[in-house]
C-alpha cells in the first residue's frame, strides 16, 4: 500500500550521527494545544512548518533554505516562537541554526494536527 502525502510528510527522519544536541525546548508532556495553535495562527509560521513537512529533503534546514524576503531578525523571532511552543526542534551548526518539525512529539500529543497543516493551502500572494 503506497504512503499518502500526509504519511510521508509526518514521518520522522533519522537524526544524523554528527548532529549537535537540540537547543532547549519544552518536554513532550509540557506541549500545550493552545500554545501550539497560537503559534500556528501566524501564516508565516504555518508556512514554515508546512514546508518543513512537505519539501524537506534532508534532516533539517537553515532559515535561508526557505527563501523568505524578510529581515533575519524577523525570521529569528518566528523560528524561536515555533521552538518555544515545541513545534520545531533546532540545532546549532556553527553559526547557523537548522530546524525540523517534532513530528513524533506533535503527533503523540495532538494526533492529526500535522495532517491539517499539510492539507492547508497557503493564500495566493
Amino acid at each position: 500500500m503506497p504512503k499518502t502525502r500526509v504519511q510521508d510528510a509526518i514521518r520522522e527522519l533519522p537524526v544524523p550521527a554528527d548532529a549537535p544536541a537540540p537547543l532547549p525546548e519544552p518536554d513532550v508532556a509540557d506541549l500545550r494545544l493552545e500554545t501550539v495553535l497560537g503559534v500556528l495562527s501566524d501564516p508565516l509560521r504555518l508556512e514554515i512548518v508546512r514546508r518543513l513537512l512537505l519539501e524537506r529533503e534532508e534532516f533539517d534546514h537553515t532559515c535561508g533554505w526557505f527563501g523568505f524576503d524578510r529581515p533575519k531578525s524577523s525570521l529569528t523571532h518566528h523560528f524561536r516562537a515555533l521552538r518555544d511552543a515545541g513545534v520545531i526542534r533546532q540545532r546549532q551548526y556553527g553559526l547557523e541554526r537548522r530546524s525540523h518539525v517534532r513530528t513524533e512529539d506533535i503527533e503523540s500529543r495532538f494526533p492529526g494536527l500535522l495532517a491539517l497543516v499539510v492539507a492547508w493551502t497557503p493564500p495566493e500572494t
